[in-house]
C-alpha cells in the first residue's frame, strides 16, 4: 500500500547521499530516487512551504521504500495549489503516481484553503497525463514552456 510520509529537511540528505543516514525503516530504490539537483529544488520548495505553514512535501512510501516525491508546489494562493511528483525511474509503471496524487487530493479535500488543484504535464509525458486523469483532472489548455516545449495544463475542482 502506497503512503505518504512529509519530509523533513534531514531526509533530503540520506536521498541524495548513499553514506548519510536513513530515517529508520525507510530505504532508497535502486539508483535513488532522484538526481542531487533535483533534490536540491524540492528541498527549498520544501522549506518554503514549512516556513509559510503549508503542507509539506511528502515521500511516496511503498512497503518502506520510498518510491518518489510529491508536493504543492506552493503554498494555495486564491484557493488553487499546484501539485507536482515525480517517481524513481527503477519504480514507475506501478502506480505509485497514482495512489500518490488520489493521497494529496485527500489532503486538499480536507484543506478549506484548498479549493482547486492544478498540475502541468509536458507533452512528452503520457503517462503522467494518464495519473492526472485516473484521479479526475482535466484538461485546461496548454502553454509552452522553454524546458519541456508544450505542456498541457491540468484542473480539479474540489
Amino acid at each position: 500500500m502506497t503512503r505518504l510520509i512529509a519530509l523533513e529537511d534531514a531526509d533530503f540528505d540520506w536521498l541524495g547521499d548513499e553514506d548519510a543516514p536513513a530515517r529508520a525503516g525507510l530505504r532508497r530504490p535502486p539508483g535513488g530516487v532522484d538526481h542531487p539537483s533535483v533534490l536540491g529544488v524540492i528541498r527549498r520548495m520544501n522549506q518554503r512551504l514549512v516556513a509559510s505553514g503549508c503542507h509539506r512535501a511528502w515521500m511516496i512510501v511503498e512497503d518502506n521504500e520510498v518510491v518518489g516525491l510529491c508536493s504543492f508546489k506552493a503554498p494555495p494562493s486564491a484557493g488553487a495549489a499546484e501539485i507536482g511528483y515525480g517517481i524513481a525511474s527503477s519504480r514507475r509503471t506501478r502506480g505509485h503516481a497514482t495512489s500518490a496524487v488520489a493521497a494529496i487530493v485527500e489532503l486538499a479535500r480536507a484543506d478549506p484553503s484548498v479549493k482547486t488543484l492544478v498540475a502541468e504535464t509536458a507533452l512528452s509525458n503520457p503517462a503522467s497525463e494518464r495519473v492526472l486523469e485516473k484521479n479526475g483532472f482535466s484538461r485546461n489548455g496548454r502553454r509552452h514552456d522553454s524546458d519541456d516545449g508544450l505542456i498541457s495544463l491540468w484542473k480539479l475542482v474540489l
